[in-house]
């Protein structure tokens, strides 16, 4: 199953919809993942066009033009695969700020990752797809994969392309790319 994972549009703020470049990297997919700041349900409704979509919310949903459908915790069986699925990711050891190489230089040796993840999804989860820094990134801790695929139009707080992700699950492989909209 390939699987496109988008986060952090910030529609209608980074612009009216999600890049058209989305469209290319997400070319047969056959589900999208959205991890937050969606902000208004017409860009749940332009990624449809694409593929079927399950999307979590944030603290700032339904501000825009009018409320999302979506959830704040996401825990779905998928290819064999529990995937957990959160704007914002908080690990109590390392606050709001799982940036790519935190978890290995800042969480506790003495604290069990998985014990935490499964503290906040509710069950142990193989995935963790995750949002709200905008920065990109695909680790593998404790046997668990992560994956916040950036933003596709807020860089650095500037509206520019950015970044989502593709993530391919199969009977013996899991395998997560980022994907530059720039370089499409």
């Amino acid at each position: 199953m390939r699987i496109g994972v988008i986060s952090d549009t910030h529609i209608p703020s980074s612009g009216p919809e999600p890049p058209i470049e989305v469209v290319a990297a997400f070319n047969g997919v056959d589900l999208i993942l959205h991890a937050g700041h969606v902000n208004i349900a017409s860009c749940i409704e332009w990624l449809e066009r694409i593929a079927p979509v399950r999307s979590t919310e944030s603290w700032v949903e339904g501000s825009g033009e009018s409320w999302t459908r979506n959830v704040r915790i996401e825990v779905m069986e998928i290819a064999g695969r529990t995937i957990g699925m959160v704007h914002e990711l908080i690990l109590r050891s390392l606050a709001d700020d799982v940036l790519p190489g935190a978890i290995e230089r800042y969480f506790p040796a003495e604290e069990s990752l998985t014990e935490a993840l499964a503290s906040i999804f509710g069950k142990p989860v193989d995935i963790v797809v995750f949002g709200y820094t905008h920065e990109a990134m695909i680790e593998t801790h404790s046997g668990v994969l992560l994956v916040n695929p950036g933003s596709p139009s807020l860089v650095g707080q500037q509206v520019k392309l950015g970044t989502v992700a593709i993530l391919e699950l199969g009977v013996e492989r899991v395998e997560a790319r980022i994907v530059e909209l720039g370089k499409l």
